[in-house]
């Protein structure tokens, strides 16, 4: 699959109390379990952090945002704009389980629109999702009037909605839609 896997890890983590893409699941901290995947189905992966020293033991490109404490969008922002491809698959970095067979189901729908947008349990999942290179003018543009959400995005661009997953086990989806935010959930994916 051709396109940059983007993981965000700009967050303050307020909930978790800690950095919690450094937490370790099963040996390794969570946003290695995501680099490792994002790497199975992406030509070039990157990090958007804004404390790049707690990454450089991941070996890939590091960004900050280019726009300050504007939260996700501005993380997707800043992975559109340095990617080299057209096509960008990001992940938080609080999702240490998903899987490469998710995005590869994912990126087959994504002809003729600009993101595809996967939808679990009823929940959309924006920061999971696929978005073409080409929606960044109009990231840029929600970003210069103060707009943060990343749904407001999805009234201005062509997005497919996703919620289908074929032959994907439930046990599989539960765990890549799965994300930490608080201890209680740190303790959980241990279990997972």
């Amino acid at each position: 699959m051709q396109g940059t896997g983007v993981i965000l890890a700009g967050g303050k983590s307020s909930r978790m109390g800690t950095d919690k893409s450094l937490l370790t699941i099963y040996g390794k901290s969570a946003i290695t379990h995501v680099t490792e995947e994002l790497k199975k189905c992406s030509s070039q992966t990157t990090v958007i952090t804004n404390n790049p020293a707690s990454h450089t033991f991941l070996g890939i490109d590091m960004y900050t945002d280019r726009y300050k404490d504007m939260g996700p969008l501005a993380g997707i922002e800043s992975g559109l704009y340095h990617s080299n491809s057209d096509v960008c698959l990001f992940a938080a970095c609080d999702m240490p389980f998903i899987d490469q067979s998710i995005y590869h189901l994912l990126y087959q729908s994504l002809e003729n629109v600009d993101a595809v947008i996967p939808v679990y349990n009823e929940r959309m999942h924006p920061l999971a999702g696929i978005y073409k290179k080409q929606v960044l003018p109009q990231v840029q543009c929600l970003l210069h009037h103060d707009e943060r959400k990343v749904r407001t995005l999805f009234k201005y661009i062509n997005v497919r909605y996703v919620s289908h997953y074929k032959n994907i086990p439930d046990q599989k989806l539960e765990k890549h839609f799965f994300n930490m935010n608080d201890p209680a959930q740190y303790e959980k994916s241990k279990q997972l």
